[in-house]
Protein backbone atom coordinates (compact mmCIF):
# COMPACT_ATOMS: atom_id res chain seq x y z
CA UNK A 1 0.00 0.00 0.00
CA UNK A 2 1.04 3.15 -0.89
CA UNK A 3 -0.01 7.13 -0.52
CA UNK A 4 -3.89 6.26 -1.29
CA UNK A 5 -3.52 5.29 2.53
CA UNK A 6 -3.31 8.46 3.40
CA UNK A 7 -6.18 9.36 1.48
CA UNK A 8 -8.30 6.23 2.37
CA UNK A 9 -7.82 6.96 5.65
CA UNK A 10 -9.79 10.62 5.69
CA UNK A 11 -12.96 8.81 3.87
CA UNK A 12 -15.74 7.05 5.16
CA UNK A 13 -17.82 4.07 3.88
CA UNK A 14 -20.33 6.07 2.41
CA UNK A 15 -17.20 8.01 0.53
CA UNK A 16 -15.60 4.66 -0.92
CA UNK A 17 -18.99 3.61 -1.90
CA UNK A 18 -19.49 6.61 -4.04
CA UNK A 19 -16.26 6.62 -5.79
CA UNK A 20 -16.64 1.97 -6.37
CA UNK A 21 -19.92 3.10 -7.78
CA UNK A 22 -18.63 5.96 -10.40
CA UNK A 23 -15.67 4.47 -11.22
CA UNK A 24 -14.73 2.53 -14.43
CA UNK A 25 -12.67 -0.29 -14.28
CA UNK A 26 -9.73 0.05 -16.77
CA UNK A 27 -7.30 -2.62 -17.89
CA UNK A 28 -4.02 -1.91 -18.88
CA UNK A 29 -1.33 -3.95 -20.67
CA UNK A 30 2.11 -3.77 -20.49
CA UNK A 31 3.31 -1.13 -22.49
CA UNK A 32 -0.52 1.40 -22.06
CA UNK A 33 -0.15 4.46 -21.39
CA UNK A 34 -2.78 5.61 -19.34
CA UNK A 35 -1.46 9.52 -18.53
CA UNK A 36 0.30 11.29 -21.77
CA UNK A 37 2.40 14.58 -20.40
CA UNK A 38 1.10 17.65 -21.72
CA UNK A 39 -2.42 16.25 -22.72
CA UNK A 40 -5.58 16.75 -20.21
CA UNK A 41 -6.91 14.58 -18.39
CA UNK A 42 -10.59 13.82 -17.67
CA UNK A 43 -10.29 11.48 -14.68
CA UNK A 44 -8.32 10.47 -11.17
CA UNK A 45 -6.99 7.08 -10.97
CA UNK A 46 -6.46 4.46 -8.33
CA UNK A 47 -4.59 1.68 -9.13
CA UNK A 48 -5.90 -1.52 -8.23
CA UNK A 49 -3.30 -3.98 -9.14
CA UNK A 50 -0.17 -3.84 -11.32
CA UNK A 51 2.56 -1.36 -11.85
CA UNK A 52 3.04 1.66 -14.00
CA UNK A 53 6.11 3.56 -14.88
CA UNK A 54 5.64 7.76 -14.34
CA UNK A 55 8.25 9.39 -16.74
CA UNK A 56 9.35 12.53 -18.14
CA UNK A 57 9.33 13.21 -22.06
CA UNK A 58 10.21 16.23 -21.79
CA UNK A 59 13.79 15.11 -20.19
CA UNK A 60 14.70 12.08 -22.23
CA UNK A 61 11.51 9.97 -21.09
CA UNK A 62 13.45 9.94 -17.53
CA UNK A 63 11.77 7.41 -14.99
CA UNK A 64 10.57 9.56 -12.35
CA UNK A 65 8.49 6.69 -10.30
CA UNK A 66 7.06 3.44 -10.10
CA UNK A 67 3.66 3.06 -8.65
CA UNK A 68 1.57 0.74 -8.21
CA UNK A 69 -1.48 -0.93 -6.60
CA UNK A 70 -2.76 1.45 -3.84
CA UNK A 71 -1.03 4.40 -5.48
CA UNK A 72 -3.30 7.14 -6.78
CA UNK A 73 -2.09 9.26 -9.97
CA UNK A 74 -3.79 12.01 -12.31
CA UNK A 75 -4.33 13.78 -8.57
CA UNK A 76 -2.40 16.91 -9.33
CA UNK A 77 -4.21 17.38 -12.62
CA UNK A 78 -7.20 17.02 -10.77
CA UNK A 79 -6.05 19.70 -8.01
CA UNK A 80 -4.70 22.23 -10.20
CA UNK A 81 -6.23 21.78 -13.97
CA UNK A 82 -3.15 22.01 -15.50
CA UNK A 83 -2.00 19.24 -18.14
CA UNK A 84 -0.03 16.02 -16.63
CA UNK A 85 3.52 16.62 -15.79
CA UNK A 86 4.38 13.29 -16.54
CA UNK A 87 3.74 10.13 -18.93
CA UNK A 88 2.09 7.70 -16.93
CA UNK A 89 2.64 3.85 -18.73
CA UNK A 90 1.65 0.33 -17.46
CA UNK A 91 5.48 -1.77 -17.19
CA UNK A 92 2.92 -4.60 -16.09
CA UNK A 93 -0.81 -5.85 -16.82
CA UNK A 94 -2.76 -3.25 -14.61
CA UNK A 95 -6.16 -2.61 -13.52
CA UNK A 96 -7.21 1.07 -12.22
CA UNK A 97 -10.56 2.54 -10.90
CA UNK A 98 -11.02 5.54 -13.44
CA UNK A 99 -13.32 8.39 -11.67
CA UNK A 100 -14.67 10.68 -13.91
CA UNK A 101 -13.67 14.38 -13.16
CA UNK A 102 -16.48 16.01 -13.60
CA UNK A 103 -18.62 13.48 -11.33
CA UNK A 104 -15.70 14.00 -8.45
CA UNK A 105 -15.82 17.77 -9.35
CA UNK A 106 -19.82 17.48 -8.98
CA UNK A 107 -19.56 15.64 -5.62
CA UNK A 108 -17.52 18.06 -4.28
CA UNK A 109 -19.59 21.26 -4.76
CA UNK A 110 -22.62 19.14 -3.86
CA UNK A 111 -20.95 17.66 -0.57
CA UNK A 112 -19.35 19.86 1.85
CA UNK A 113 -18.71 16.67 4.36
CA UNK A 114 -17.02 14.29 1.35
CA UNK A 115 -14.94 18.02 -0.06
CA UNK A 116 -13.24 18.07 3.19
CA UNK A 117 -12.34 14.59 3.96
CA UNK A 118 -11.07 14.19 0.53
CA UNK A 119 -9.20 17.23 0.03
CA UNK A 120 -7.82 16.68 3.77
CA UNK A 121 -6.55 13.04 2.29
CA UNK A 122 -5.73 14.24 -0.85
CA UNK A 123 -3.26 17.16 0.77
CA UNK A 124 -1.69 14.91 3.09
CA UNK A 125 -0.97 12.46 -0.03
CA UNK A 126 0.45 15.37 -1.60
CA UNK A 127 2.61 16.61 1.15
CA UNK A 128 3.88 12.57 2.00
CA UNK A 129 5.26 12.53 -2.14
CA UNK A 130 6.68 15.99 -2.03
CA UNK A 131 8.61 15.09 1.10
CA UNK A 132 9.58 11.73 -0.18
CA UNK A 133 10.89 13.86 -3.50
CA UNK A 134 12.78 16.58 -0.91
CA UNK A 135 14.84 13.73 0.21
CA UNK A 136 15.12 11.86 -2.94
CA UNK A 137 16.69 15.52 -4.37
CA UNK A 138 19.11 15.59 -1.47
CA UNK A 139 18.28 18.40 -0.21
CA UNK A 140 19.51 17.84 3.17
CA UNK A 141 16.49 16.09 4.35
CA UNK A 142 16.77 12.53 4.96
CA UNK A 143 13.61 10.74 4.62
CA UNK A 144 13.08 7.05 4.78
CA UNK A 145 11.71 5.63 1.45
CA UNK A 146 9.43 3.14 0.77
CA UNK A 147 6.00 3.07 2.72
CA UNK A 148 6.22 6.57 3.72
CA UNK A 149 2.81 6.65 3.72
CA UNK A 150 2.03 3.54 6.06
CA UNK A 151 4.66 4.22 8.50
CA UNK A 152 2.35 7.12 9.86
CA UNK A 153 -0.41 5.14 10.77
CA UNK A 154 -0.40 2.80 13.97
CA UNK A 155 -1.30 -0.47 13.27
CA UNK A 156 -4.74 -0.67 13.66
CA UNK A 157 -5.53 2.34 11.59
CA UNK A 158 -3.06 0.66 9.13
CA UNK A 159 -5.27 -2.16 9.38
CA UNK A 160 -8.41 0.14 8.97
CA UNK A 161 -7.17 1.46 5.59
CA UNK A 162 -6.27 -1.70 4.07
CA UNK A 163 -9.58 -3.35 4.79
CA UNK A 164 -10.96 0.29 2.80
CA UNK A 165 -8.49 -0.38 0.08
CA UNK A 166 -9.73 -4.11 -0.54
CA UNK A 167 -13.80 -3.39 0.16
CA UNK A 168 -12.88 -0.35 -2.51
CA UNK A 169 -11.62 -3.37 -4.90
CA UNK A 170 -14.41 -5.24 -4.18
CA UNK A 171 -17.21 -2.79 -4.67
CA UNK A 172 -15.22 -1.97 -8.20
CA UNK A 173 -16.61 -4.87 -9.54
CA UNK A 174 -12.86 -6.52 -10.42
CA UNK A 175 -12.98 -9.42 -8.01
CA UNK A 176 -16.29 -10.12 -9.79
CA UNK A 177 -15.36 -10.04 -13.16
CA UNK A 178 -12.15 -12.48 -12.58
CA UNK A 179 -10.09 -9.13 -13.08
CA UNK A 180 -7.82 -9.86 -9.87
CA UNK A 181 -7.43 -12.53 -7.58
CA UNK A 182 -9.33 -11.97 -4.00
CA UNK A 183 -5.70 -12.25 -1.86
CA UNK A 184 -4.90 -8.40 -1.67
Amino acid sequence: MKNTLLLLKELNNEDLDWLAKRGQLRQLKNGDTLIYEGEQIGALYFILSGTLSVRLASIDNRELARVSSGEIVGEISFVDSQMPLATVTAIADAIVLEIPRFQVTQKLNNDSGFASRFYLGLSVCLADRMRGTVGRLGYGVEVVLGDRGAQRLDSAALELVRTKFRWLVQQSGALERGLMSADL
